[in-house]
């Protein structure tokens, strides 16, 4: 087992290279390859590198940056021109996700040892899709003007908008029963209150300072302000009590009305996807091999039953908002898997117990099977 900073480091980024390298030549996606680099070199597996906090610390900065990266892509005028393919397919998907799991988890969640808080964390898991993996694929199939392909957009568009409220919402959970309510409206309302003061004045303060920062025509110094701005906006989240990823969405934001928006984008992607491809990592690393392949005949269930019933949701949904049978299959094929926010919305779970140990390995593993699905669906 590694054991210095440098040596996890080194293990860390030798194994991630071939594992990277591997899938590519499987013509899978990378995210896959950091998801299963985790399993293999983690404390379950080979246990060649031990599960620290300070790594996982670290490793929630990637998902800062994918925030950052989310709220940049953010664009007022472009939610108006797709509000019926976003809040309508979008929103009914989501919600009727949420409330279905809400439901099964009244009804058989005691079975399990889920509450409504674990079923409301698992609905919220498992409404996400991958953007990454998903918009990829229409990328490079030059599918995304198509029918189909706006459809996922505008699905996919809200489920990345859902998670903010959803990252507020799930730790509040994690509270007393007692004060669950408490808990949850000082959450709602801290969130509320930061954004409306930081989106209501902060564009205009946002804009002259960068145009200060970019008058100085150094491009050290406005790499360094730009993970000060979103570094310092996440800390101000966490420290209000809420995720360092609901600051760092709110800095995309005031970023993207502005002219800087492609320049932060470059500037900020190399950040982004190494720190990220970390977080995955240490997602892998959640994963404990011998609980799954005692539990598998739960985790087959856990893979095809959320799979089918997202994919019957979306193409009725779909239907309902007028698309033919074939756009609307496509739609539902594209969307029925599992997404990275899944995990990230899972990890937040887990954190604050949730969800059992046991029902989070099952869980993780059959979101896994979901994600190396997609490219085959």
């Amino acid at each position: 087992m590694a054991s210095s900073g440098l040596e996890i480091t080194l293990l860390l980024l030798a194994a991630v290279v071939v594992g990277v390298v591997a899938f590519r030549l499987l013509q899978l996606p990378p995210l896959l390859a950091y998801l299963a680099v985790g399993i293999v070199i983690g404390p379950h597996a080979l246990g060649l590198v031990p599960d620290l906090e300070d790594t996982r610390y670290l490793a929630e900065f990637g998902v800062v940056f994918l925030m950052f990266s989310i709220g940049l892509e953010f664009s007022l005028a472009r939610l108006r021109t797709m509000r019926r393919l976003v809040l309508g397919l979008g929103g009914a998907q989501v919600t009727l996700t949420v409330v279905s799991t809400l439901a099964a988890g009244w009804l058989v969640g005691r079975y399990f040892g889920i509450g409504l808080a674990g079923a409301f964390a698992l609905g919220g898991a498992l409404a996400m899709s991958s953007t990454a993996i998903v918009m990829k694929m229409l990328a490079e199939r030059g599918q995304v003007d198509t029918e189909h392909g706006k459809r996922i957009v505008g699905v996919l568009l809200f489920q990345d908008l859902a998670v903010v409220p959803l990252l507020v919402i799930i730790p509040a959970l994690g509270s007393e029963a007692s004060n669950l309510g408490w808990t949850l409206a000082v959450a709602l309302a801290k969130a509320a209150a930061l954004l409306t003061v930081l989106l209501v004045g902060g564009q205009r303060v946002m804009r002259w300072w960068f145009h200060t920062v970019a008058k100085r025509k150094s491009h050290e110094l406005f790499t360094l302000n730009l993970l000060l701005v979103t570094l310092g906006l996440a800390w101000l989240t966490e420290v209000a009590g809420l995720s360092l990823a609901l600051g760092a969405f709110v800095a995309g934001m005031l970023i993207s009305e502005t002219e800087f928006r492609h320049r932060v984008e470059e500037d900020i992607k190399p950040f982004r996807d190494v720190l990220l491809g970390l977080f995955f990592v240490t997602i892998g690393m959640l994963l404990n091999v011998r609980v799954v392949a005692d539990n598998f005949g739960w985790v087959a269930l856990a893979l095809v039953g959320p799979v089918a019933f997202k994919f019957g949701l979306i193409v009725a949904l779909a239907r309902l908002f007028e698309a033919t049978p074939g756009t609307a299959i496509k739609t539902g094929l594209a969307l029925a898997t599992a997404g990275e926010f899944g995990f990230v919305l899972l990890g937040q779970a887990g954190m604050h117990g949730l969800l059992s140990p046991l029902v989070l390995q099952v869980v993780l593993a059959s979101m896994l099977l979901s994600m190396l699905s997609a490219p085959l669906l």
